[in-house]
C-alpha cells in the first residue's frame, strides 16, 4: 500500500566491533532501517529518501521504497522478456520450431541494448544467446531452467549472459519506434553483415512479433508498438520455378542413377521412390515402416502416414535423439494421411523388403550402422545421381538440386495429370492454400488443358444443333 504517512530519522552512529551508520525511517505503521559502512553512504541515500518526500512521492508500506523506486523494480528488461517467452513456448514446440525461436531472439537481443559499450565478441554472444540463455533442460526436480542454470558454461558465456543482463533495455522502450526499428533491420542481416535470405527474415520475423503479443499478454505493454513503424518485410517469391523440377522421364532415370550407387543407393533408390511417386516429404519416409504400406500383387497399393522425424540437433528434442518424432506437418499429433501409390512403387517396396529387410522397430530405411537415416546421406547419393545423369550446364543450374525436388516433380507430375488440386492437397498434406502458392503455374496448366476440354465439348454440341 502507498502512503504519505513517512517519516525519516537522523543518522545514527553504532560502534560495535566495527562502526557502521544506520539509516532509519518510517512508512506508515512499519520502520525500516539500513546499515552501511561509510557516514557518505549513509547520508546520500537519506538524502534520495527525503528528495522523495519533498515531491510529495508516496512510498510503499510493504518495501518502505518511494513509488518510483518500486516501479523500477517491477520493470521488466527485454531480454528477462525474451527468456519468459522461449520458456513458455518450450513444452508444446516441436525441436525444430524450438530451435527457430531461439534463433530468432538470439538475432534480436543483441541489439535491443542501452549501449555496445564492452559489448562481448559476436560469436561468442550468439552462441551464449542461442545455446544457454533460450535453450532449456530439465532441473533435478523435473522443472524446465536455462541451460546455463543447471550446466556450468564456459566463463566467455557467462560473462556475456552477464553482459546482456545488464544491457538489456526495459521491455517498455519498445514502445519507441527507433528501438522496434533496430530490431527489425537486425532481422535483415546475417552475422557477417551481409543480407539475410528473404524466407529467414519472413520466418524470424513472427517470433520477434509473437514475442510481442506475449508483452501485451503479461501487461508489460499496453499495445503491441509494431504498428507504429514503417518496415516492410523483404518480398519472397514462393512459387516454385519449374524450369529446375524435373519431369517424369528425368525423375525415373535420377531414381534408377541412385540404384547404381553401390549398395547403399540400392538401399536408397525406394527411399526416393517414395519422395516421387507418393511424393513423401523425406522426413516423412524416414520414419516409414511396413506396416504403414498395403502391397497387393497387382495394380496400386497404398501408403498411410502416421508421423514425421525432422533432423534437428539433440539439445532441441526432449529424448536427446539429433531427430524429432512427431506429427505430421502441420497437422494433429494424430492425424494420418493415406496416399494411393502405384504399382511401380508397390513392386519397389516389395522389392526393398526382399533384399534389405527391415529394422527391428520395422523401418525400411536405415543409416549405414543402422540407425535414423541422415539428410546428409541420402543428400550425397542423391548428388552421385545427378553428377550420373545430368549434363554439366544442368549440373550447374538447380535443376533437382536438393531431394526435395523429387516430392516436387511427384506433385507436379499429380497436377499435370489432370489430378484436381484438392485431391492433389490431400495426398501432399497441403493446404489447397498453401498448393495454390507453390505449385500456380502446374495449377493453371492443368487448368488450361481442362478448359480445352470444356471448349471442345462446348463447340461439339454447337455443331449438333
Amino acid at each position: 500500500m502507498l502512503t504519505y504517512d513517512v517519516q525519516i530519522w537522523n543518522i545514527r552512529k553504532r560502534d560495535y566491533q566495527s562502526t557502521t551508520y544506520q539509516l532509519r525511517w518510517r512508512v506508515g505503521p512499519n520502520p525500516f532501517s539500513k546499515t552501511y559502512k561509510l557516514k557518505t553512504q549513509a547520508d546520500g541515500r537519506r538524502s534520495e529518501l527525503m528528495s522523495a518526500l519533498r515531491k510529495r512521492e508516496q512510498f510503499d508500506t510493504e518495501t518502505g521504497l518511494p513509488a518510483s523506486e518500486v516501479e523500477a523494480l517491477q520493470v521488466t528488461t527485454w531480454y528477462a522478456h525474451a527468456c519468459a517467452y522461449a520458456v513458455m513456448k518450450w513444452p508444446t514446440a516441436s525441436a525444430k520450431h524450438r530451435a527457430s525461436i531461439a534463433d530468432a531472439l538470439a538475432t534480436v537481443t543483441p541489439q535491443l541494448v542501452k549501449d555496445h559499450h564492452g559489448v562481448p565478441a559476436s560469436k561468442v554472444l550468439r552462441a551464449a544467446l542461442y545455446s544457454w540463455a533460450f535453450r532449456f533442460v530439465l532441473n533435478g526436480k523435473g522443472v524446465l531452467q536455462p541451460r546455463f542454470e543447471v550446466e556450468t558454461p564456459p566463463t566467455e558465456v557467462s560473462d556475456a549472459l552477464g553482459w546482456i543482463n545488464r544491457k538489456s533495455v526495459n521491455i517498455t522502450d519498445l514502445n519507441t519506434p527507433s528501438v522496434v526499428r533496430s530490431a527489425l533491420d537486425a532481422l535483415k542481416l546475417r552475422m557477417d553483415g551481409k543480407p539475410a535470405a528473404a524466407n529467414t527474415v519472413n520466418r524470424k520475423r513472427p517470433v520477434f512479433s509473437n514475442c510481442l503479443r506475449y508483452a501485451v499478454e503479461r501487461e508489460l505493454l499496453s499495445t503491441l508498438p509494431l504498428g507504429k513503424v514503417d518496415w516492410t518485410p523483404p518480398a519472397t517469391d514462393a512459387e516454385i520455378d519449374f524450369r529446375f523440377v524435373p519431369g517424369p522421364k528425368l525423375a525415373n532415370r535420377l531414381i534408377e542413377a541412385v540404384g547404381n550407387q553401390g549398395e547403399r543407393g540400392r538401399h536408397l533408390k525406394t527411399f526416393f521412390g517414395c519422395l516421387y511417386y507418393a511424393a513423401n516429404r523425406p522426413s516423412e519416409a524416414t520414419n516409414l515402416r511396413e506396416t504403414d504400406f498395403v502391397l497387393p500383387e497387382e495394380g496400386w497399393g497404398e501408403v498411410l502416414l502416421t508421423s514425421s522425424t525432422p533432423r534437428v540437433g539433440s539439445g532441441w528434442t526432449d529424448t536427446g535423439e539429433s531427430f524429432d518424432t512427431r506429427g505430421l506437418k502441420k497437422r494433429a499429433k494424430k492425424a494420418t494421411r493415406s496416399v494411393p501409390i502405384p504399382p511401380v512403387l508397390v513392386r519397389m517396396v516389395r522389392d526393398h523388403i526382399k533384399e534389405f529387410g527391415v529394422a527391428e522397430d520395422g523401418r525400411l530405411f536405415r543409416a549405414v550402422q543402422g540407425g535414423h537415416l541422415l539428410s546428409k546421406e541420402y543428400g550425397e547419393v542423391w548428388q552421385a545421381a545427378r553428377l550420373a545423369v545430368l549434363t554439366d550446364a544442368e549440373l550447374a543450374s538447380p535443376l533437382a538440386e536438393v531431394p526435395y525436388s523429387a516430392r516436387h516433380a511427384g506433385v507436379s507430375l499429380w497436377l499435370d495429370s489432370g489430378v484436381s488440386p484438392a485431391e492433389v492437397a490431400r495426398r501432399a498434406g497441403h493446404s489447397v492454400a498453401v498448393l495454390y502458392r507453390f505449385y500456380a503455374k502446374a495449377i493453371h496448366r492443368s487448368q488450361d488443358r481442362s478448359n480445352q476440354q470444356i471448349q471442345e465439348a462446348l463447340e461439339a454440341a454447337e455443331q449438333e444443333r
